[in-house]
């Protein structure tokens, strides 16, 4: 199989401190050449930063979740800034909106995410979007913003093909994680035939999510030849086109030199 770029998942987390070196060799035996770790907060985006300096093939977005949005500061829209500046933190995020949880309050939650949209776009960066249950008003922002959007993707992407349709027609991308490959997944699997090939990519969002037939493990970067197989079978390709084809999308939307 062609090598997979993985487009997120969390290799910092605390699930991994223990068995991270295994995890980095089962990449290398299933051939997954990349990953991108995404921040959600400034522990972990500092945690990201050192960890992509000791790990070739290892990618980095930083930024704050919308579920730790109420311990946002302004200051950390300056130490982004110098992150930002290493040669492999490519992206901003996770950003966005989750009104599933509301760990945070939705007025900070929008607030913070405009904040760090406004930032990527002005840095020239692309952001990686986080939504659940929040559609609505994630659209009516970037609308509101459309004269000065940075380029980005829904990771993990979970809404209808009515407003992937309006994100696509935005030029975001889209991605696909474990749920792609659940057994009730009907709408999404829609949505991901929807989707152009150009603009799809595939993740793990790992540890969380894991696909079938690893459901209820431990998610890892590994496991995302299984996201790779279901949404092949989707649009009617090879594999090996599936993974050539969102490698290319990956490193297209994260201006990463594939030769490299």
């Amino acid at each position: 199989m062609s090598a997979l770029f993985d487009s997120h998942c969390h290799l910092e987390h605390p699930r991994f401190e223990n068995d991270l070196d295994a995890v980095l060799a089962r990449m290398a035996e299933n051939n997954i050449e990349r990953c991108l770790l995404a921040g959600s907060d400034r522990e972990t985006s500092e945690a990201i930063t050192a960890m992509i300096t000791r790990v070739p093939h290892l990618y980095g977005a930083v930024g704050t979740h919308p579920h730790e949005a109420r311990t946002f500061q302004d200051s950390d829209l300056t130490q982004m800034a110098a992150w930002i500046a290493l040669s492999r933190i490519v992206a901003v995020g996770e950003i966005g909106l989750d009104y599933y949880y509301d760990h945070s309050p939705r007025d900070t939650q929008r607030e913070v995410f405009e904040k760090q949209l406004q930032f990527a776009h002005k840095h020239n960066k692309p952001a990686v979007f986080h939504v659940r249950d929040a559609h609505g008003d994630m659209l009516d922002i970037l609308s509101a913003n459309k004269a000065s959007l940075p380029a980005g993707v829904l990771h993990c992407y979970s809404g209808s093909v009515e407003s992937a349709r309006q994100y696509l027609d935005m030029g975001y991308y889209l991605s696909f994680a474990g749920p792609i490959t659940f057994r009730n997944a009907t709408k999404l699997a829609e949505t991901a035939t929807y989707c152009p090939l150009d603009r799809l990519l595939i993740e793990t969002d790992s540890p969380y999510l894991a696909p079938e037939p690893q459901r209820g493990k431990r998610n890892e970067p590994a496991f995302i030849r299984y996201v790779a197989m279901r949404v092949a079978a989707l649009k009617g390709i090879d594999i090996d086109s599936l993974a050539r084809i969102t490698m290319e999308n990956t490193c297209l939307l994260f201006n990463i030199n594939p030769a490299q």
